[in-house]
């Protein structure tokens, strides 16, 4: 992770349970947005998979893999920039986010 503020193919994302930045399509419930999520493996509140870090036992928020663009590794922790990154709204490059099929 040389280049830590850069968005990165969802193919590449770390599963192992560590929290991760994400760029979420926009969609009908809203435009792109960044959140913070990690890889989960299944328990008994929901199948393996993304979910963001705001989840708990019995609301268990899960990310299917069409809904998440792309992710970045969280900044390090910096007073003087307290702010999340932007998403990233660029034109969907295979290098990306793949053939969405």
């Amino acid at each position: 992770m040389d280049q830590p503020e850069q968005w990165r193919h969802m193919s590449s994302a770390p599963k192992d349970g560590s929290r991760i930045l994400v760029t979420v399509r926009p969609s009908e419930q809203g435009p792109a947005e960044v959140d913070l999520a990690y890889w989960a493996r299944a328990d008994q509140f929901a199948g393996e998979g993304w979910r963001a870090s705001d989840s708990s036992p019995g609301r268990v928020i899960e990310y299917a893999d069409p809904e998440l663009k792309c992710w970045m590794p969280l900044p390090a922790a910096n007073p003087s920039r307290a702010t999340m990154p932007a998403p990233w709204e660029g034109e969907d490059a295979l290098q990306l986010d793949g053939s969405g099929i």
